[in-house]
Order: structure tokens, then C-alpha cells, then sequence
């Protein structure tokens, strides 16, 4: 059932042409959280004392400028507030970044501009300032519709809290997406199929649903290795992530990357970017990027910590710690990790001028017969419902 459900959503995407040139966007990551979740491995930093944000808005000016000069001209058609707990910035830093944004790289008409939030009753009433200062797009990180497991996830909401500020950010924005958790420990497919139908039932377009993973450094991953923290077995695993599929194409959000599911039309244009491989500039402690110069494609990092990275761009102009140009086989094998996820595939032509060459015809043989990848209109290639479980298997054959 879950192979008929995936190739329905396939042949859709496929109607609306994958454009050739997947554009540039701009990632900000702001570091702050009122809280660490014990899951949690991102870049994210909890201090007693709110940072300065003027300061901060003077410093994201700088780096944006510098990296201006990095990029030359571009137009931006995504912008993406992520942390970190963006919606802890007040409503005027944010309007100050994105008119420095519009300065370096001017935003489309349709730009899509989102920042993550957390849904508690205080940031939520922040939302119509949001999107007064060009927010029109926000991620909410919900997790889980289930108080034990708020809990246990170190999640400072209530499942009540977090369907309250759904609703206040369906009444400011069009565009609504939501973020749960999956896989936890003694779940069950029963259950979670029926906390997935009451958020799919809250009415938003996208939906980002991730499993449970234990990260190394995290307060989890020392519950793990004690025992003491038991993630469902492969077979159950399998069996949550069918019922994902299956509740969410049957709801009208078909999956459009293994762990995003979204209505027709209404996909992260952000996230895209990214999967496509396109061009994006980070900004801010421990932003990434992927930026294209006359040198050609570079990566660039920046320090991790809020402090450090301010006091270099206050020195520097900039608090890039890593620039550095990819190699045409770097190029490749990052756009086939991206490309695979995407139920859309990746284009082999493209593949071929980044790396210099074609896959394997055996190993593409091989995989097809086990029933692992598939070939799609447009010379593209794509994993099946049977692959996408064992992704970075699959990434690895071909690359090889």
C-alpha cells in the first residue's frame, strides 16, 4: 500500500516543472533557546541574561555585507529564520535583518519568508508583529500533541499550548507548518497514526514529521547507552513510518521529502533550495552556506559560539571560521545526498556535469532490480517507498 501511496505524490510533483536553476536563498540562525532539549545537537545556546539584540542586528548587517561581497548580485527568493529559537528575537530584529537582506540580495515579489517558533502562549502573541516585519511563512516546533511526551522530550508547552498557538498563527499567516516527533520510546503505529489524523486535523498545509534519532552529546544519547531511553526496533520503526505515509497521503499531504510531507503547491520553497542543491548564504553563529563565486562553489561556516562569533564580526566584518571551494566530486555526491530525499529525484544530466561522469550502469542496474530506485520521466532518478527507509545505503552504492 505504502509504494502505490508514494508513486501517486511522485507523478504529481512531476506535472510542475523542476526548475533547471533551483535559485538562492538566505539562512539566519539565531542561537538562543529558553531551554536545551535533551534530543537537541543543533547550535543552540541557553543564557540567564537576554542577549543584545541592537548589538546582534549590527552584527547580522555586517556579515550580510560581507558576504554580499562574496556572492555578487543575486536575487533571493526564500529567507529562513532558524536557531536556536527565532521567535525569541523581537519582532523589530527581525524586520531589521530582512531589510539588510533586501539590500544585499532584493527579495522576489513571492519570496517565501519563514521563521521557526516555539508554541508557547508569549511567542505567539508575537506572531502579528512577525508578520508585519515580512514574515509569511512560520515552522512551529510542536513535537508531540501528548503531555507525557512533551514532557519527556524536555518540551516546555502543553499539547493544549501548542494547538492554541496553531491557531493564532493560522489567523497571521497564510502559510502554517508544524514539526512532530515520531518513534518515541513505546509508541505505538495505533497511536501515533491517531496524533497524526488530530494535527492534520488542525488544517495546515505542511507538516515536518522526523523520527525520534539519538544524537552523540545529547543528554539522550547518555540515557541510551544506559538503557534507560529504548527507541522502537527497525520492524516498528518501519511500521510508524508506513503510517505516516498512509495517514498523510490519505489526508492530502503526500510526502514530498522522506521526512515533509505538504498540499499540492505548498512545499517549503526554502527547504527545496536546499534539497535541490541550490545557492544559499548563512548568516549568523554556526550558519552554513553554499555560495557560488568566480572560484566556483564554496562552503563557508561560521563560528558556533554567540559571543565569539559577535566579537568577530565586530573585529573582522564577518565571523566566517571556514571557506572553502568544493571539488567537482564534492559537488556531486552532496547534490545526490540532498537530490535522493526529494520524492521528485535528482537529474542525472545534472549529476553528470557536476561529477564529471555517469552512475555506474551496473550498480543503477542492481539497485533497480532490487527494487530500491526508479527511473522517472526527464532522464530523473528517484528511491522507491522500499529505498527511502535505507537512504544513505543507496547514496553510498552510487557514489561509489
Amino acid at each position: 500500500m505504502t509504494e502505490d501511496l508514494l508513486r501517486q505524490p511522485a507523478r504529481q510533483v512531476l506535472r510542475r516543472a523542476v526548475p533547471a536553476d533551483p535559485g538562492f536563498g538566505v539562512y539566519v540562525h539565531w542561537p538562543f533557546c529558553k531551554a536545551k532539549c535533551p534530543y537537541c545537537d543543533f547550535n543552540s545556546h541557553v543564557r540567564h541574561s537576554p542577549p543584545d539584540q541592537a548589538r546582534f542586528v549590527a552584527a547580522f548587517r555586517a556579515e550580510i555585507t560581507h558576504m554580499r561581497a562574496l556572492t555578487g548580485q543575486r536575487r533571493t527568493q526564500s529567507v529562513f529564520f532558524g536557531g536556536g529559537t527565532p521567535s525569541l528575537m523581537e519582532p523589530a530584529t527581525v524586520g531589521a535583518i530582512l531589510e539588510a537582506i533586501e539590500a544585499a540580495w532584493p527579495l522576489d515579489r513571492d519570496a517565501e519568508v519563514t521563521l521557526e517558533a516555539n508554541p508557547t502562549s508569549v511567542e505567539a502573541a508575537r506572531f502579528r508583529g512577525y508578520r508585519a516585519a515580512g514574515v509569511n511563512r512560520v515552522s512551529l516546533g510542536v513535537q508531540a500533541l501528548d503531555d507525557a511526551a512533551l514532557r519527556a522530550l524536555g518540551r516546555m508547552h502543553s499539547a493544549e499550548e501548542a494547538l492554541a498557538a496553531v491557531a493564532v498563527a493560522r489567523a497571521a499567516f497564510e502559510r502554517v507548518s508544524f514539526d512532530l516527533i515520531y518513534a518515541r520510546p513505546e509508541q505505538s503505529p495505533d497511536a501515533w497514526g491517531a496524533e497524526l489524523a488530530r494535527a492534520i486535523a488542525e488544517g495546515c498545509e505542511h507538516l515536518s514529521l522526523y523520527q525520534l534519532t539519538i544524537e552523540e552529546g545529547t543528554p539522550f544519547a547518555a540515557l541510551h547507552r544506559a538503557g534507560r531511553l529504548v527507541t522502537p526496533d527497525g520492524e516498528r520503526a518501519r511500521a510508524l513510518w508506513d503510517v505516516t505515509q498512509e495517514v498523510t497521503a490519505a489526508a492530502g499531504l503526500p510526502a514530498y521529502e522522506i521526512s515533509n510531507h505538504a498540499r499540492p503547491g505548498a512545499e517549503s520553497r526554502h527547504n527545496l533550495l536546499y534539497w535541490r542543491y541550490g545557492e544559499y548564504a548563512g548568516i549568523g553563529p554556526g550558519a552554513h552556506g553554499r555560495i557560488d563565486t568566480d572560484d566556483g562553489r564554496r562552503a563557508t561556516s561560521t563560528e558556533r559560539g554567540p559571543e565569539e562569533w559577535l566579537t568577530r564580526v565586530e573585529r573582522f566584518g564577518h565571523g566566517i571560521v571556514l571557506d572553502e571551494g568544493l571539488s567537482r566530486v564534492e559537488q556531486s555526491d552532496e547534490y545526490l545526498l540532498m537530490g535522493l530525499r526529494l520524492v521528485e529525484g535528482i537529474d542525472r544530466t545534472r549529476y553528470a556535469r557536476l561529477s564529471g561522469h555517469d552512475f555506474d550502469p551496473g550498480r543503477v542496474a542492481a539497485l533497480r532490480e532490487e527494487g530500491m530506485i526508479e527511473a522517472l520521466p526527464g532522464d530523473r532518478l528517484r528511491a522507491t517507498a522500499r529505498g527511502f527507509p535505507v537512504l544513505d545505503a543507496i547514496v553510498a552504492d552510487l557514489a561509489a
